[in-house]
């Protein structure tokens, strides 16, 4: 699923095929209507301007955690990216002109492939489980590793400037 690129360098262990040191527990799963990692889009700006809504599924146990997240207008998930590599530590994108170091980028190549996604949340029904969002930037099915409510007030920083500015 993913090639590599001229300038890019591997890890010499895969994190994939180590002992862990922590114990990851998914709590759900994202259903996206991007089924084929060409189709899914490179980011949550592309994903919104796609126009294509998602849906995140919470697992029955971990429903009482919803309570009060409709206080929240968007929301910060975190999944797992269980299609990505992971012992790719120097990347080469197709649209820099240089290798970057993974911690560098946002891409879902890396060690841990944890995704951060905010999005907007449009409906929430604990019951059942189901947090309808504006959009995602993942294939379908993709883990759910935690959900947090995302606050303006600390959350944003006005002043950041963008790593590498070459990306899109």
């Amino acid at each position: 699923m993913f090639e590599t690129r001229e300038g890019e360098t591997l890890l010499e262990a895969d994190p994939a095929k180590l002992r862990p040191d922590g114990h990851i527990v998914f709590i759900g799963r994202i259903v996206s209507p991007w089924r084929r990692r060409e189709d899914c889009p490179k980011n949550m700006r592309a994903a919104r301007e796609s126009g294509r809504a998602a849906t995140v599924l919470i697992d029955e146990a971990y429903r009482p955690g919803l309570q009060n997240l409709e206080r929240a207008s968007h929301i910060v998930i975190l999944s797992w990216l269980h299609h990505a590599p992971r012992n790719l530590i120097v990347q080469k994108p197709r649209h820099a002109a240089e290798p970057k170091g993974v911690f560098s980028l946002r891409s879902p190549a890396r060690p841990n492939p944890v995704g951060l996604h905010v999005a907007k949340l449009v409906a929430l029904d604990i019951e059942a489980g189901r947090i309808e969002i504006d959009s995602i930037d993942v294939l379908d099915d993709t883990p759910v590793i935690d959900i947090k409510p995302y606050y303006a007030s600390v959350d944003a920083f006005p002043e950041a400037t963008i790593a590498g500015r070459d990306e899109k």
